[in-house]
């Protein structure tokens, strides 16, 4: 039976050493007990269709995923890479202008500054894109290596048909209530900006000058060391940003949960940000100066103005914000009760 022996061989191949001989009995003794008694050559090509591909055959009695990121955890794979690539590229970029616009605005033309940022942000942006793949595709193999659980139906070869009635398991979220991936994302990629302007002010924020060989950093408008007093607050602040994005993520709809709380973050970050914008010794004494002698203002006027005016701003916002969820959610309530008749 040479066609057997081949097909058999092609099998042998690709099954683990441990208990190859077991797996090639057991398919042996499948391959006879579907033969006739005295067999032709059609009727052992006929099993052997029946029986399909070897290798296909082999590697379903693999104990190890033929696969690097398998079906189960691709599309949390992709997301994460979809997440942590922007973030991780906009902060290394915000730094490397925290670390190199001053000393390259001193000693070099505009366009010398700006054709170097640009060289090392390609290569920053390049480095940093191969890490977050290398390091997330390593880690989802090694979970895709130790995972055993059998959670993922769509892997198994016993799984149950789909039916409709399994449509009674998943949530209806209304298109008005809906929140988008790229909101989520968005969020996150604000937060990672605006924390690292923030840890960098002293750096990015302040006056600049033409002085003829290009533009020259006069002043920085902030006290670095102000700000850095505030970090427990800051740090709250980009906490409950994140979690409140990842949350968004998981619900994927402006619940009411969702609702209180963006709320509550809504409310806490502005309290401290009024708390912080609003402290005396926040701007240089020297960037006040410079805007007082600029526009012929009084000094304490400009220090209190540019405080209230930036405290109403974010107050704006977060107004506006929260405004916004609820909106969304009272949306999305009365869409649900409406497709709520029609449902099985």
């Amino acid at each position: 039976m040479k066609w057997i022996e081949v097909y058999l061989q092609e099998v042998e191949r690709r099954l683990p050493e441990k208990n190859r001989e077991d797996i090639l009995l057991e398919i042996q003794s499948t391959i006879q007990d579907m033969l006739p008694e005295n067999p032709s050559e059609t009727d052992v090509k006929n099993v052997l269709q029946e029986l399909g591909d070897p290798v296909k055959l082999a590697h379903g009695y693999s104990e190890k995923p033929l696969h690097l990121i398998g079906p189960r955890y691709y599309d949390l794979y992709i997301s994460l890479i979809k997440l942590i690539l922007p973030i991780a590229i906009t902060v290394s970029l915000i730094t490397l202008l925290a670390e190199n616009i001053i000393g390259n605005v001193e000693e070099t033309s505009l366009i010398g500054m700006i054709l170097s940022i640009l060289g090392k942000g390609l290569w920053l942006i390049l480095s940093v894109g191969m890490q977050v793949f290398f390091w997330i595709t390593v880690i989802f193999a090694l979970i895709e290596r130790v995972d055993f659980s059998a959670e993922y139906e769509e892997s198994t070869p016993s799984r149950k048909a789909w039916t409709p009635e399994k449509l009674r398991k998943v949530s209806h979220t209304p298109r008005k209530r809906a929140i988008p991936q790229w909101e989520v994302y968005g969020a996150i990629i604000w937060t990672a900006i605006w924390a690292t302007v923030y840890f960098h002010a002293d750096q990015l924020l302040g006056i600049y000058e033409n002085q003829g060989e290009g533009m020259s950093f006069i002043t920085p408008a902030l006290n670095q060391d102000v700000l850095l007093s505030y970090w427990p607050g800051i740090v709250l602040v980009i906490g409950l940003e994140i979690a409140l994005a990842l949350y968004k993520l998981l619900k994927k709809e402006w619940s009411k949960d969702v609702v209180w709380f963006n709320t509550i973050q809504e409310l806490l970050s502005i309290g401290i940000f009024v708390w912080i914008i609003t402290d005396e010794r926040l701007f240089q004494s020297a960037f006040i100066n410079y805007i007082s002698d600029l526009f012929q203002w009084n000094s304490a006027q400009v220090a209190d103005g540019l405080a209230w005016r930036i405290a109403a701003i974010f107050i704006i916002f977060a107004v506006w914000n929260i405004l916004d969820g609820f909106i969304k959610y009272k949306k999305g309530v009365k869409k649900t009760k409406l497709t709520n008749e029609f449902s099985p």
